[in-house]
């Protein structure tokens, strides 16, 4: 089954490294938006904090592109670098991290800096606990009547969630099925109406 694992629910850690606070949050994201909101909402609540720096990956992480990370002001490459490569072996989808430090005085240095950072994530990571998340593919297709017992049929042999049918001229059908099941489903499909079917892309 295509699936990943995703954070069950928010946890947060706290280390202090030579008198600077860091406290490192994770949370369940679905979107980019959701991850964005998720730090807006920090740089807001705590604007006291020295530097808000984060990272995200939203959806699949063995294919996901949508991912993002920031220093906030931190030297190039010390903060959001680390944290998200931590985060890309974790093998953890739809997860933002954001780690907020107050500055206790006392300069890390670059390699001090990328250590408590990414170290942060780590922690946290330690402490998270997840749940799976089946990746999905949504499709639609058009059918004649006479076809619809059929496909419904086959239906069965696959994993398909938020099905629709939405009955016009022709019946048109919207599902969303396991993306590692998209090949056979196609292939099943084609084989059972002789090729007649037309694969629709989403509005």
């Amino acid at each position: 089954m295509s699936s990943y694992n995703v954070p069950a629910q928010a946890v947060e850690v706290e280390e202090v490294i030579k008198n600077s606070q860091f406290i490192t949050r994770i949370k369940n994201v679905t979107t980019a938006e959701d991850a964005k909101d998720f730090i807006k909402y920090l740089n807001q609540t705590y604007p006291e904090a020295t530097h808000h720096c984060w990272a995200y990956i939203v959806g699949n992480p063995q294919s996901t592109t949508l991912l993002g990370c920031s220093d906030d002001g931190e030297p190039s490459g010390t903060a959001g670098k680390p944290m998200l490569n931590v985060l890309q072996h974790s093998g953890i989808g739809d997860i933002v991290v954001v780690c907020t430090r107050f500055y206790g005085g006392t300069k890390l240095g670059t390699g001090g800096l990328a250590r408590a950072y990414g170290g942060g994530v780590k922690l946290a990571l330690e402490t998270l606990d997840v749940m799976e998340k089946i990746d999905y593919t949504t499709l639609c297709f058009p059918l004649e009547y006479a076809q619809l017992k059929d496909c419904e049929y086959l239906l069965k042999d696959f994993q398909i969630e938020n099905y629709q049918v939405d009955y016009q001229t022709r019946i048109n059908i919207q599902l969303d099925i396991a993306s590692d099941q998209v090949k056979k489903f196609k292939l099943a499909i084609k084989n059972k109406f002789k090729g007649q079917i037309e694969w629709n892309t989403l509005p």
